[in-house]
């Protein structure tokens, strides 16, 4: 079984702060929402297209559709999916699939409901899914964490500020860590920035000297 407890701690960029003073404080931000598509994320094949509906399970746990085909999710991803929820993560669904309902039948199926706070499923750009999902949640763009395996999904979606990570051939747990190593580096990177900033206002102007001071200075000595 795969062992997720501290995600954050255990990513390769939190251990890499190592003892800095200055970011230790910081290491442990997390995102709030952690949002997953379906199609080629979760499970390897397009719900509207690969199989077809009814699905039954049978007594062995097993899944198959209306021709007898095992229905398949992708290895890793109940365990993954089992310890971000024990560790207390909020997890959303955001698909576009038109088969709105066979999506939310086999997620029951694969016992995946408990796991989920929020879903949205439905056609369309995924930026009016997210909108959607921030005003549900209350969760600002910037702490949220989108997995998803198509580049047009991960430009319309991080042009709203959240963290969007391209998945090839399905969620593991490499993928996983990968994310909230980037959640990391990005919230460390902003900390950074803030602070260089405040540092900048809080630094006294210093007055250059310049050849009239020098004149001025000269004409002085000479009155004297």
């Amino acid at each position: 079984m795969i062992l997720i407890s501290s995600l954050v701690l255990k990513s390769s960029f939190v251990r890499s702060l190592g003892n800095c003073k200055t970011l230790s404080s910081f290491a442990m931000v997390e995102p709030k929402l952690i949002v997953f598509d379906l199609d080629y994320t979760l499970w390897p094949f397009w719900v509207d297209t690969h199989v077809d509906p009814p699905f039954h399970k049978t007594s062995d746990g097993k899944v198959y559709d209306a021709h007898q085909q095992r229905v398949k999710y992708y290895k890793e991803v109940p365990d993954i999916l089992n310890h971000l929820h024990k560790s207390g993560f909020q997890l959303a669904i955001a698909s576009r699939t038109s088969a709105i309902a066979e999506a939310n039948e086999l997620t029951k199926l694969f016992n995946w409901d408990q796991y989920f706070q929020y879903r949205q499923i439905f056609p369309g750009s995924k930026i009016t899914h997210f909108k959607k999902l921030h005003s549900l949640s209350g969760v600002p763009y910037e702490e949220m964490l989108f997995y998803d395996d198509e580049h047009r999904n991960i430009l319309d979606v991080s042009s709203l500020g959240v963290l969007c990570m391209l998945v090839n051939d399905g969620l593991n747990i490499n993928q996983l860590y990968r994310g909230f190593d980037d959640f990391q580096e990005r919230a460390v990177a902003k900390l950074k920035k803030k602070r260089k900033r405040r540092k900048s206002k809080r630094r006294p102007s210093r007055r250059r000297y310049t050849l009239d001071d020098a004149s001025t200075s000269s004409s002085s000595s000479f009155s004297q």
